[in-house]
């Protein structure tokens, strides 16, 4: 299993390192710098809003089904002719929902308009995520690592397209972003309908009502933590925007740092799903996990300080370099931020295990108490401090939420802490630290920041935490 995860992880970097920093850096920095901050926030407070409710549309079902399919592949084609149907009902529902809340928080038609497509997209993405995770279930991970990476791919051309092609005249809105990703998502959607058709031979048996009950039940406790999650990763930009007289504006300064936070989540987040059916399938087996845990821990912490440490550092630097204009707080937001994804990283490991154990419960609890935790704090901090403020309380979240879920592996599964793992982390964060300040001294930030960079490269294999000798056997099996 180590073998077939560290395959499959480096085709899952490969790729969306050779795309998504594309689609984050070029692709939506490009649109942010073109629009203004006032209109990127404008976009981004109303996609934030309808992603924390895209758990209507799910309920779940993806994760469940992920571990289900892990589980037992004959599965599938039951759980198509349910799903599918009940998908398509959810998406009314959800639809519904969205449309009506808007109209209680007061969104005006040109935020409506907008709106309308952001829901359609959604409900396009969820049905995507659906069909991979069939696939990854029936463990074609080479072809879900593709289809991860077809939408961004189609985002890049078209979205390149209108921003720097001179295929209009008019000025680049936001509008044609969001309508982009309409047309990317639903050739990818196409994509992976055709594959999932292929390895089941059928979508659509009887549609069964007490199937779909089933699993409604089943997936229930998903469905909740994926509202949870979405609450406290999502609900600062929504409450900036509504908070705040220039909370427009306030919204896209802190998406200028957020989207640098989120492309460096996407990195976690392939863990994550690589992760979820293995960890599933060796729980079944009754295997040990703890080896692939080892496996994974260390890369995860040296991603997470790596990013931590260099972000810190040049924080300025790279905003200025990113962005034409940038708030004076900007770098600092940043900074803040990019901590907080080393607490991100540690919850797409710990977090997942729990899931795949079905650990649900404690799961929800502990989410629930960070979404009191983020919105208090952001009720106290964001009239306060505005987008500074929301960053602080997302790092605040995030911290409890991870050694939340350390704590209740160590407690409910049983793992051994891993300490001397720990222990040679805390020496790479001491060695880069060192290095960070003594970057500094250089002339011109681009050799400080290369300095650093090849530090905590360096440091990681010096300290065993990437080993060559077992990569290297990986590669020769």
């Amino acid at each position: 299993m180590k073998k077939h995860f560290i395959t499959n992880l480096a085709l899952l970097i490969f790729l969306n390192l050779l795309i998504k920093p594309i689609w984050f850096f070029g692709i939506e920095v490009g649109v942010q710098n073109r629009v203004g901050e006032e209109m990127y926030g404008f976009y981004f407070s109303l996609f934030n809003f309808a992603f924390i409710l895209n758990m209507l549309l799910d309920v779940g079902i993806n994760n469940y089904n992920n571990r289900a399919i892990a589980r037992d592949q004959k599965l599938l084609k039951e759980h198509l002719a349910t799903i599918i149907p009940l998908k398509l009902f959810l998406s009314v529902i959800y639809s519904g929902v969205v449309l009506v809340s808007g109209k209680i928080l007061g969104y005006s038609q040109e935020q409506f308009q907008m709106l309308w497509i952001l829901v359609l997209n959604q409900f396009l993405a969820s049905f995507i995520l659906y069909f991979r995770t069939n696939i990854s279930g029936l463990q074609f991970y080479r072809t879900d690592s593709l289809l991860s990476v077809m939408d961004r791919s189609l985002m890049i051309l078209f979205t390149g397209l209108l921003l720097w092609g001179n295929v209009s005249s008019k000025p680049f809105r936001i509008e044609w972003f969001v309508y982009a990703q309409t047309v990317s998502y639903s050739l990818t959607l196409l994509a992976s309908a055709v594959i999932v058709r292929y390895r089941s031979g059928s979508f659509f048996r009887k549609f069964s009502l007490a199937g779909s009950l089933k699993i409604l039940r089943s997936s229930y406790p998903f469905a909740l933590l994926i509202l949870l999650m979405s609450l406290f990763n999502r609900v600062d930009s929504v409450m900036l925007e509504r908070l705040l007289e220039n909370g427009k504006e306030q919204a896209g300064i802190y998406a200028q740092s957020y989207r640098i936070f989120e492309a460096a989540t996407q990195f976690s987040l392939l863990f994550g799903m690589l992760l979820l059916p293995m960890f599933s399938r060796m729980i079944q087996l009754k295997e040990d996990v703890n080896e692939l845990v080892r496996t994974a821990l260390p890369l995860l912490m040296v991603a997470g300080l790596s990013a931590a440490v260099i972000s810190n550092f040049y924080k300025f630097e790279i905003i200025d370099l990113l962005y034409h204009s940038h708030a004076p707080n900007s770098s600092t937001i940043f900074g803040i931020l990019m901590i907080g994804f080393l607490f991100v990283s540690t919850s797409y490991l710990y977090g997942t295990l729990l899931t795949a154990n079905h650990n649900l419960l404690h799961l929800n609890i502990v989410a629930a108490i960070t979404v009191v935790i983020n919105i208090v704090l952001n009720l106290i901090l964001i009239p306060r401090h505005q987008s500074l403020g929301a960053a602080i309380s997302s790092l605040i979240s995030q911290g409890f939420y991870a050694f939340a879920q350390i704590f209740l592996v160590l407690r409910l599964m049983k793992l051994p802490a891993n300490k001397d793992i720990l222990v040679r982390l805390a020496g790479f964060l001491a060695i880069n630290m060192l290095s960070g300040f003594l970057s500094l001294q250089l002339p011109g930030w681009i050799s400080g920041f290369l300095l650093l960079t090849a530090s905590c490269i360096g440091s990681a294999f010096a300290l065993g935490l990437i080993r060559l000798s077992e990569l290297r056997s990986i590669i020769k099996e």
